[in-house]
């Protein structure tokens, strides 16, 4: 696998790592690039506009306020490997946080490291000689991000109690920055990521870190709300203080969030099973839902992305056109279609997949969607819709080669371009 590995390369400036065919400048100063899970522009824009994130606001005036595509879907696993592999979900082979297996005939979560088809720039980077930390919110991207990667800090929050030195790198984190561990449903798990980051570049002074948050705040809380702002001020500090250590620092997300309700608060959901029962017969399509992960309380499993497998023999295009008509549906492709426009591994998607309209869900059937316990309206992604999403730095950024889309895995393209001082290069 020459052409997806590492080449470490001299040049007149400064060297360079390639991986995954593209060109990395190796940094002069540490990188740090903040995945804020489910942010979108409108939230750190209305915490500014409220006086709640005085950093960033000077941040943006002084460096360089972008915006970036996330991968489709708009899901957490495969934007956060694009991140950490710099390419789409077609190199790296995550398309979804779940997916249907047909070779073995069974649902898996896309969660262990067999899967990953490309390697990482933390593993690429840290067997080049160069220090990596990557700090995650949820344990389900721990053991993906840091396959491969050597004698690096890796662990994620939700079990930073049972860290070891030999394992993640590190010990002791929760006693490193003074806080307890904290429920993985809540803001404060987002904030032990950063704490935990900060300590980590002060004492380690790591090339490159990684800071992985949760959108658990972003699925209950709209832009402008109270509690959004105070998640969206925590985050400032934070960001401030790693700009005070001399980092360059990213700060982008693995998608955006809508409202998915009506205006009465009830979930707009379209239970795409049923529709195809209705049509072929009980259990002969299968739709898979890729946002199902083991984290459903926020979100019941309940996205603006599907993929559906129909059985051999089935008019694909006239099954197309019948949910493209569904009240809520926004496009329905075919497989290549898909595979190409989304850049998608074909072999890991469905027949059809489909894509729900701004406001709107796709779910199974109603009895496997329990949401009967949500004291919010639904808030989710998944769609074209929460593809939109911040790419801010702390510093300014040449211009990027005409032509090329800005997407959020550009992040250490820019980051370590920015830290070598070298221009942005293709």
């Amino acid at each position: 696998m020459k052409e997806a590995g590492a080449e470490r390369q001299s040049g007149p400036r400064t060297e360079r790592l390639t991986v995954n065919g593209r060109g990395y400048a190796w940094p002069a100063r540490p990188v740090v690039v903040v995945c804020i899970d489910g942010s979108e522009d409108a939230y750190h824009e209305r915490a500014i506009a409220d006086g709640r994130m005085p950093f960033l606001e000077r941040m943006l005036r002084d460096g360089s306020d972008l915006r970036a595509d996330c991968t489709m879907p708009s899901f957490t696993n495969p934007n956060n490997l694009s991140i950490a592999t710099g390419v789409p979900p077609s190199v790296h082979g995550i398309c979804g946080n779940y997916f249907y297996d047909p070779a073995a005939d069974a649902e898996v979560m896309m969660n262990d490291p067999e899967l990953l088809r490309a390697p990482t720039l933390f593993a690429e980077f840290s067997q080049a000689g160069a220090k990596v930390a990557v700090i995650t919110a949820k344990d389900k991207l721990r053991r993906l991000l840091g396959k491969g990667l050597k004698d690096g800090i890796c662990f994620s929050a939700e079990k930073a109690d049972r860290v070891t030195q030999q394992d993640n790198g590190i010990e002791k984190v929760l006693e490193r920055v003074g806080m307890e561990l904290p429920p993985v449903y809540s803001a404060e798990l987002s904030e032990l990521v950063m704490a935990a980051g900060v300590d980590v570049l002060e004492r380690d002074r790591p090339e490159l870190t990684y800071l992985s948050l949760t959108d658990y705040i972003q699925h209950k809380h709209a832009p402008g709300s109270p509690v959004a702002n105070d998640f969206y001020a925590m985050l400032d500090g934070y960001f401030a203080r790693i700009d005070a250590l001399g980092a360059v620092l990213v700060v982008t997300a693995d998608h955006g969030m809508n409202a998915k309700s009506d205006g009465d608060g009830d979930a707009q959901v379209v239970f795409l099973q049923d529709e195809l029962d209705a049509r072929l017969g009980a259990g002969a399509a299968r739709v898979v839902l890729p946002i199902t992960d083991p984290y459903t309380v926020h979100h019941g499993a309940l996205g603006s992305y599907a993929t559906v497998h129909l059985p051999p023999g089935a008019d694909t295009d006239a099954l197309r056109a019948a949910l493209a008509g569904v009240e809520g549906v926004s496009e329905v492709m075919g497989r290549e279609r898909a595979r190409v426009r989304f850049e998608l591994p074909g072999d890991r998607i469905g027949e059809l997949v489909v894509i729900a309209e701004r406001n709107t869900v796709l779910g199974t059937t109603p009895a496997r969607h329990d949401i009967s316990g949500f004291k919010e309206p639904l808030r989710s992604h998944g769609g074209l819709t929460e593809q939109r999403v911040p790419f801010l730095v702390n510093a300014q950024v040449g211009p990027v080669p005409q032509g090329h889309r800005l997407r959020n895995f550009d992040g250490y393209w820019v980051g370590t371009s920015v830290a070598a001082g070298v221009p942005l290069t293709d």
